[in-house]
């Protein structure tokens, strides 16, 4: 796998699994990385709970913003969660 890229394009996500639950991840190639989940690859999290529908996004073009971002969407309750995706107006 290559190094990492500093800028660009980078994607923190939410995705909601075929049985309800939210999983928060990152990836410079978001399309890429939901086909990746819903082929059984992703994330240990996914694995058995797909298929996963993309329910929130959003890009960044620096990679510390977007991790910061994910981790501290993924400290978030799932209650706040919800209020974040359907706030997105997706």
């Amino acid at each position: 796998m290559p190094p990492l890229r500093r800028h660009g394009r980078f994607f923190v996500y939410i995705l909601r699994c075929a049985d309800g639950t939210l999983y928060t991840g990152f990836s410079p190639d978001l399309e890429k990385r939901i086909a990746t989940h819903n082929e059984g690859k992703g994330a240990r999290y996914t694995r058995g709970r797909g298929p996963v529908t993309l329910v929130w996004s959003k890009e960044y073009r620096y990679l510390r913003p977007a991790l910061r971002a994910e981790r501290r969407i993924k400290a978030l309750t799932r209650a706040e969660k919800e209020r974040l995706v359907t706030s997105s107006g997706r």
